[in-house]
């Protein structure tokens, strides 16, 4: 029986997406967007962000705009919230 008290995992993804993607936004910030990869990077740099979370944002496509934290996960490969209707 599960603990109907726990946290669960939205739809579409899983947990190590979620830590990811909350790593990378709790070093960004809201006051980034939007923003390109090397921007992003520098911001990353600038709060002293991981290895993990710098390595996943040089990974980003050169020269596209993001416009928040989910098109970064989307970009990344790393599950997101389905949206629902």
């Amino acid at each position: 029986m599960t603990d109907p008290h726990q946290e669960g995992t939205p739809a579409g993804t899983s947990p190590a997406d979620v830590d990811r993607r909350s790593a990378i936004a709790e070093v960004l910030g809201k006051e980034v967007w939007p923003a390109d990869r090397d921007t992003l990077v520098s911001r990353a740099q600038e709060n002293n962000a991981t290895d993990r979370v710098l390595s996943d944002l040089r990974r980003l496509p050169e020269g596209q705009q993001f416009e928040n934290v989910q098109d970064v996960a989307r970009a990344l490969g790393l599950g997101t919230e389905q949206q629902r209707f």
